[in-house]
């Protein structure tokens, strides 16, 4: 059977899947909230940071600059905020500029640890010869502090006017404009905009014994690939006669609509999907890898079968895993343009009359 190896990156042939093509009606709009509204927001739960797994990142020394600037009144980059469905904004570009001055005025320097402790914030790394160099904000003149909590910030809101039932273009506002250290990955992004019961649902999912066993990877993907794998699964569910391409849009949408994960779909793909998993592991030896690497395409289409088969067996799954190996037409359906309605819709099908002709 497959070994699990100690790494965090699950290794997939590449797939080529049509860019969307986008078209919203935005509204953009020009800000500029002082330091201290923006950090009193972030207080209030006004401004969030979407979840996603990245956080803040920055050392003291940088943010302590960043800090310096403002004092100095040297020009410092916009920000990005995105205005959901309750009126709060969220950060899309800019959550290192924007905590940075809100430890400051807190007085300490990120989140507690573990044992609730924080460092003090204190002016790093600066010129020897900076006056602002070691002092807190509770240090700074009262006139240097005036001046920081008074400085503008531009800030960019953007809200979707339409089409107002679907909430997709933040997903590539993000894609576009977050310009972090590392820059995020699909499913880190619709975990941020598409937040629900669904996100920790395919994480615990994920942590499946038999399906980590199947990847062949024993922790969880760094850029979340396997659950982005899991949530195709379950998006192509009981559902791929409705598949249209792209399979980018198609997976946002399904995330989209399928929050709460609380429909009759949902509910079933959660039962059927651990006892799909371990058949699959312990009769098929390093299954998914035509080139030694998963195929997501070859993965998807015996998973799909096989979770909408009522009674998958041991011997069926077998002979029919080896049926389509053999298949000369399945193999070009697991190749080249993978993710194309027709190509999707005939590879699930042939991968259901492979088991039921076993």
């Amino acid at each position: 059977m497959t070994d699990l190896t100690e790494g965090d990156e699950l290794a997939t042939e590449e797939e080529n899947d049509e860019t969307p093509f986008v078209e919203f009606d935005i509204s953009v709009a020009p800000a500029d909230p002082t330091l201290e509204l923006l950090a009193n927001k972030i207080q209030a739960g006004d401004i969030i940071v979407p979840f996603y797994q990245r956080k803040y990142v920055w050392k003291i020394e940088q943010a302590s600059k960043l800090i310096e600037s403002f004092l100095m009144g040297l020009p410092v980059p916009q920000v990005f905020l995105y205005v959901n469905d309750e009126d709060q904004l969220e950060i899309i570009d800019g959550q290192q500029r924007i905590m940075s001055v809100k430890y400051f005025f807190e007085g300490y320097f990120g989140e507690p640890d573990n044992q609730s402790r924080r460092q003090v914030f204190r002016l790093k790394g600066l010129a020897e010869r900076s006056e602002f160099n070691g002092k807190t904000f509770q240090e700074l003149p009262p006139r240097d502090q005036r001046r920081l909590k008074n400085t503008a910030l531009r800030a960019i809101h953007i809200k979707q006017l339409k089409p107002s039932l679907r909430n997709d273009s933040v997903f590539h506002i993000f894609e576009r404009l977050n310009t972090g250290g590392t820059q995020l990955k699909p499913q880190e992004i619709r975990n941020a905009v598409y937040r629900g019961k669904i996100t920790d649902e395919l994480r615990a999912l994920n942590e499946d014994a038999a399906w980590r066993k199947i990847l062949g990877i024993n922790r969880p993907d760094k850029n979340q690939k396997d659950v982005e794998i899991l949530l195709r699964l379950f998006s192509l569910f009981e559902n791929w006669p409705n598949y249209e391409k792209p399979m980018l849009r198609h997976l946002n949408s399904q995330m989209e609509q399928n929050k709460g994960f609380a429909s009759e779909r949902a509910k079933a793909f959660k039962k059927r999907f651990p006892l799909v998993t371990v058949l699959v592991a312990e009769n098929i030896n390093r299954p998914f890898r035509p080139k030694g690497v998963i195929n997501s395409a070859l993965l998807e289409g015996v998973m799909v079968a096989l979770l909408e088969e009522k009674k998958p067996d041991a011997e069926r799954l077998v002979k029919g895993y080896k049926a389509l190996i053999n298949d000369e037409k399945f193999t070009t359906l697991i190749r080249g343009a993978t993710t194309d309605t027709l190509t999707v819709k005939d590879r699930i099908a042939r991968a259901k009359k492979a088991f039921e002709d076993a």
